[in-house]
């Protein structure tokens, strides 16, 4: 039985770092709450996005998972009205917490991470 994935070389070890920062430049949420988070992986994206076909693919997904996370989020504050959204709202930063730190690991190993439950805007 042929691997295919045996043909396709590694990332090197700057491709993993700027993959593994696209993910974790959400965290810039705490600068810059709602929008940091956004913003912070779209940088870096754009940034290293031709270093590498690893860093574009990571930097994608980042994105579009924040964009997601966003979205939840002002669905919970619209919920928050009949106050299930504050529940939901912590649901949701501890979700987004776990998976980003998961992925920037991932992504620092070499392993491309997709976010379960995640809308795909940017291709």
């Amino acid at each position: 039985m042929h691997d295919d994935q045996s043909l396709i070389p590694p990332p090197g070890p700057d491709a993993r770092r700027w993959a593994m920062l696209c993910h974790y430049a959400a965290f810039a949420w705490f600068l810059a709450p709602m929008i940091g988070n956004v913003i912070g992986p779209l940088i870096v994206w754009q940034l290293k996005k031709d270093l590498d076909p690893f860093v574009d693919q990571q930097g994608k997904e980042a994105l579009n998972f924040q964009i997601t996370v966003s979205v939840a989020f002002m669905i919970c504050g619209l919920l928050a009205w009949i106050l299930i959204g504050f529940p939901l709202m912590v649901l949701v930063g501890v979700f987004a917490l776990v998976v980003t730190i998961i992925a920037g690991i991932k992504a620092n190993d070499g392993v491309a991470y997709r976010y379960p439950l995640c809308w795909r805007l940017v291709k």
